[in-house]
């Protein structure tokens, strides 16, 4: 057996950094799909040079191997291919991209991570190396997982990723006696923008929208395309048509959630204002039924969904293990006298825990972030 080339092995981690990094532009773009990024680079080792690049497109189609492997045309004969997922094996609406690649005439595959889902499961990776293509699996699959922490859920456990956000004070609390604070700093609240594009859906709960009459879209300059669908859980349609993310729907899609027995004219003053209605069961108390109603997002080909309805409703999906990562803003102020504690007794029982580590932690201008991540 020969020795690993040391060489080689750093170079195979900087094609695999640049495909991660493609694969994260898209997230919030490709569901139903995966967003994977692909690199094709030729030439030998110590000279090659990058064919081209691929990401999932918008929509989930086509996927990144085929971009990358149609820009780079006969250059990918005999090419290496860095992939964040494995290529898919099945049928869809094109054949699979494990197939593209064997077409292609590529000589060795680099990808990050196994697809779990049981359409795929292994069978690319063996499709790939039964053709003769050298395939190597694993490298940098630990960033790969994360990335694909919505696609994996999806799958395996038949409901999107959520990603809780907070916002609190510097003694921790997220709303004074007059109500809503303003606790983030500009740079902060720019990086929570940006956060937003990467996700699928923003949720709230109505009292959020009652009181707050939110837009939930992404306000950056030359972004407004990434704003995600807006889904607001109701259980009685208390959502008035006038509200600011009903009358953008044509714009931005907003969904609601409500219960069986919400009052159907209410549901249609909503549809007729550009909303939509989506019923789903709700608890004995009333309350929307967030496992199933998890479950029906996740039907819908929702990934990757980013809870910013404050802290009752962050208590609610933590009583219900449903948090996946929890993003924690603190900024530098305290609020100086009682209020309403950002963290409740369930999900700081969550957060304590061994399973539910600090993923990573940062500051941005005054803020500080910080990211606590399900263990896999």
């Amino acid at each position: 057996m020969s020795a690993p080339d040391p060489t080689r092995e750093e170079a195979d981690r900087r094609y695999m950094r640049l495909a991660l990094a493609l694969g994260r532009r898209h997230l919030g773009r490709a569901w139903p799909n995966p967003s994977v990024g692909a690199v094709l680079v030729g030439g030998p080792p110590g000279a090659e040079r990058i064919l081209a690049q691929g990401v999932t497109q918008a929509g989930g189609r086509p996927h990144a191997e085929r971009v990358a492997i149609a820009a780079a045309g006969e250059a990918a004969r005999g090419a290496t291919l860095y992939v964040t997922l494995e290529p898919c094996s099945h049928h869809g609406r094109t054949s699979p991209c494990a197939d593209a690649t064997i077409e292609a005439g590529i000589a060795r595959v680099v990808s990050a991570m196994d697809d779990p889902d049981s359409r795929v499961a292994g069978r690319g990776h063996a499709r790939l190396a039964q053709a003769g293509i050298a395939v190597s699996v694993g490298l940098l699959g630990a960033e790969a997982a994360r990335d694909q922490r919505g696609h994996v859920s999806r799958v395996v456990r038949g409901r999107p990723a959520l990603f809780l956000k907070l916002a609190r004070t510097a003694d921790g609390y997220a709303a004074g006696g007059e109500g809503r604070l303003m606790i983030s700093g500009p740079r902060a609240t720019a990086e929570i923008h940006l956060q937003r594009a990467h996700c699928d859906a923003i949720m709230v709960g109505v009292g959020t929208v009652l009181a707050d009459d939110p837009q939930l879209t992404v306000r950056l300059p030359g972004m407004a395309d990434r704003s995600p669908l807006r889904i607001v859980l109701d259980p009685a349609l208390r959502t008035p048509p006038s509200a600011g993310l009903v009358r953008t729907s044509a714009v931005v899609p907003t969904l609601i959630l409500c219960g069986p027995d919400a009052p159907a004219l209410a549901e249609g003053a909503l549809v007729a204002a550009g909303a939509e209605v989506e019923r789903v069961p709700v608890t004995p108390d009333g309350r929307i039924d967030l496992p199933e109603a998890m479950r029906i997002l996740g039907a819908l080909g929702l990934t990757r969904i980013c809870s910013e309805g404050g802290p009752t409703l962050a208590e609610a999906l933590a009583r219900e293990n449903l948090v996946d990562e929890c993003l924690l803003v603190t900024g530098d102020r305290a609020l100086g006298q009682p209020g309403l504690p950002a963290v409740g007794p369930h999900l700081a029982a969550r957060l304590a825990s061994p399973d539910f580590p600090v993923a990573e932690e940062y500051r941005i201008g005054t803020d500080l972030f910080t990211c606590h991540a399900r263990s896999p």
